[in-house]
């Protein structure tokens, strides 16, 4: 199962929204179009299914209603989201969950649900407000999606987004997580816990899964020749390589002497060999040697075959020429941002005649796509020369 549609109104950067998504979905668009909170409505949604989260803190995290609320939205305060999921966008989903969310305009000015809903195989098995949240109001400040007594009809919805993951590996907290005192950030999303997450799989799988990052890596990195994980006297995990060297045996690296490049490829790896459920990924090309972020998107389309029915649905946000350069990539894969004054408008790149004209033409997405999102006045930067 994956999210096959999106729709927005008044989040963020985005005052209506309805797209199709399948399962390679390319975010393409100017800087600050929206690309990263596009991926975080998603993320939203997880983390208000997720063990310890809910509506409240989800909202809080993010600074509270103002801070979500598109600024175009004018007279429509609500903020609304809704998913399909199902296992093919060319079919009805299976299930659609949708909320919106308002601010109460007294008191503790908490956010409140206006309607929560959910639709299974087209008909609707839940629709708030309820008689019993007219009687008492407060339980339109938590959702039925957080609540386990609540979401017996559509725990299969909770369970999936609970399990959406989101990758933006650091390097340096990779290489250093000791030094970075406090809570981690739940669901670890930059990678602080990587090594902690490596050791806790199963062996057979965490083996099974280095053996294929290894042989990537080989083929990746000069003079790297095997990777292996390990534990130092204290117990504490590492991951080595070993590199070809004048001495007969090779020399010998742990990760915090890794570039930057191998770590972030090793953790991009890994994640996408990880899961059957959705990844979410910024700019997967930094660090990245161009000839290596020119073959990510075949290497997804190929371990999402391998795994048929158990893959994972990938969606990336990206400004790289080299990874949109792949000819393989259908313009219906990628979805084209663009900033107005009325919020960012979101378009499949293969709806905009011009651009399906170039692709039939056999022009890549990156020649034929990436020139829009140039910002207008780029050439005024020659003024700072």
């Amino acid at each position: 199962m994956y999210i096959t549609s999106l729709k927005l109104n008044n989040w963020r950067n985005f005052r209506n929204v309805d797209t199709k998504l399948g399962e390679r979905v390319f975010l393409a668009g100017p800087n600050a179009s929206g690309k990263s909170n596009l991926l975080d409505a998603v993320r939203f949604l997880r983390d208000i299914a997720k063990p310890g989260g809910g509506l409240q803190k989800a909202v809080s995290d993010r600074g509270g209603i103002s801070k979500i609320r598109c600024l175009a939205a004018r007279s429509h305060p609500d903020v609304a989201i809704e998913i399909g999921l199902g296992d093919s966008a060319k079919v009805d989903p299976v299930w659609k969950y949708g909320i919106g969310i308002k601010q109460e305009t007294r008191g503790y000015r908490n956010p409140f649900l206006s309607y929560e809903k959910v639709w299974h195989e087209g008909k609707l098995i839940l629709e708030r407000p309820m008689r019993e949240d007219t009687e008492d109001s407060a339980r339109l400040t938590q959702t039925h999606l957080e609540q386990i007594n609540s979401n017996r009809q559509f725990r299969d919805v909770s369970r999936f987004l609970d399990s959406i993951k989101y990758l933006h590996l650091v390097p340096q907290l990779v290489r250093h997580a000791d030094v970075y005192s406090g809570p981690g950030i739940p669901g670890d999303p930059f990678g602080r816990s990587f090594l902690e997450l490596v050791m806790r799989t199963p062996t057979k799988t965490r083996k099974a899964r280095l053996r294929k990052i290894e042989s990537a890596l080989i083929l990746a990195v000069p003079q790297l020749k095997a990777l292996a994980d390990v534990t130092d006297e204290g117990g504490r995990p590492h991951l080595e390589a070993v590199y070809e060297h004048w001495r007969a045996k090779g020399a010998k690296q742990r990760e915090d002497q890794f570039s930057d490049g191998t770590l972030r490829l090793i953790g991009l790896l890994w994640a996408i060999l990880e899961g059957s459920s959705v990844l979410l990924l910024e700019e997967p090309e930094l660090s990245l040697n161009g000839a290596i972020v020119k073959k990510l998107p075949s290497l997804i389309y190929r371990i999402q075959r391998q795994k048929k029915r158990q893959a994972g649905q990938v969606i990336i946000s990206t400004h790289s020429v080299d990874l949109l350069s792949d000819k393989g990539i259908d313009g219906s894969e990628v979805l084209l941002l663009s900033p107005n004054p009325e919020g960012t408008e979101v378009r499949q790149a293969s709806s905009i005649a011009y651009i399906r004209t170039l692709l039939e033409e056999g022009y890549s997405i990156a020649e034929a796509v990436l020139p829009r999102t140039a910002p207008s006045n780029i050439r005024q930067f020659d003024l700072f020369e």
